[in-house]
């Protein structure tokens, strides 16, 4: 790594946030009011840096058209979830910018930050050699699991619409048992692959970097003045943060979900992704799918919007 060129977005980000927690504390706007897109981006920087350093090679550095590719999928997938909160209201959004000019920016802005947020952190505990040395039996090379887990998917996506009340954490795992056969099935990068290769090493990365975006994402929104707040059923009274404490259980398949959603998203691009030996793949998304990912992109940011706006802002600024 001596060839490493000097790199300053980690140290500007450290700085960044250490001004944000400052003047956000002090209560000066727009701190207040930006406090947790501002915490979340200095974070990916940071941590993206730590990566440079220990591999030689990060999404920043390395592969920013991947990372900036990052960026509209996620807000794209995160409105997927606004929607279907619209009938479980489990969280509503209190203190928003009143001004719709900045407004929507700011779900822009906030919501592009949670891809980057879970990759950047599972590569970080990667180069750190977390669970490197895990193995496993190797599942046999079978598709006999393709049919329990779409089962098991449809059943994860229609109970919470049935049975909110009981099953509403469902969401936050359904589509990993729909879409891991779909990414298997056509050589996508697959964590049953990983499996059948003895190895479950990115599984664990990912359910540990969820648990730690996600008591990230509950600190640093609890300062907000900005921010969301909880109301689920039977073990709403119980919070770390403004989150029930076995809430923290679902951030972990989250980041598994995402990454299984990505996964799916890159077999439009054949096989193109965001890790390095995904990156440099020749070829791409067609202009036809392209243009199809960007209709999609936008009809999801102003249906998860407009729901945002009529049914989960609670208060403005």
């Amino acid at each position: 790594m001596a060839n490493q060129k000097r790199r300053y977005h980690g140290f500007i980000g450290l700085g960044l946030l250490a001004v944000s927690e400052i003047l956000m504390l002090a209560g000066v706007r727009p701190f207040t009011t930006w406090f947790y897109s501002l915490a979340w981006w200095s974070y990916i920087f940071i941590v993206d840096q730590a990566v440079y350093h220990l591999k030689g090679n990060s999404l920043w550095v390395n592969r920013r058209r991947e990372f900036l590719l990052l960026i509209p999928i996620s807000v794209g997938f995160w409105m997927i979830f606004e929607g279907v909160n619209v009938y479980l209201q489990n969280w509503h959004y209190t203190g928003i910018i009143r001004e719709a000019w900045l407004r929507w920016p700011g779900y822009f802005i906030a919501y592009a930050t949670v891809l980057p947020g879970i990759f950047e952190t599972t590569e970080l505990l990667e180069a750190l050699g977390l669970f490197r040395r895990s193995r496993i039996k190797p599942l046999p090379r079978t598709t006999a699991w393709y049919i329990p887990f779409v089962l098991i998917g449809i059943f994860f996506l229609f109970a919470p619409i049935f049975w909110p009340r009981f099953f509403f954490p469902l969401i936050w795992g359904g589509l990993i048992f729909l879409l891991e056969p779909l990414v298997h099935a056509r050589g996508g990068k697959s964590l049953m692959r990983d499996w059948e290769q003895g190895s479950l090493r990115t599984f664990y990365l990912l359910l540990t970097a969820g648990l730690i975006c996600g008591l990230l994402w509950e600190f640093w929104n609890f300062w907000a003045v900005s921010k969301w707040v909880y109301t689920v059923p039977w073990v709403g009274w119980l919070k770390v943060f403004e989150m029930p404490v076995l809430g923290f259980g679902g951030f972990p398949p989250f980041a598994v979900e995402l990454y299984v959603m990505t996964n799916a998203v890159s077999l439009f691009r054949r096989g193109r992704g965001w890790r390095p030996e995904d990156a440099g793949r020749p070829g791409g998304a067609s202009p036809l799918w392209i243009a199809v990912g960007a209709a999609l992109f936008l009809a999801l940011f102003i249906m998860g919007g407009r729901s945002i706006e009529f049914f989960t802002i609670k208060s403005f600024v």
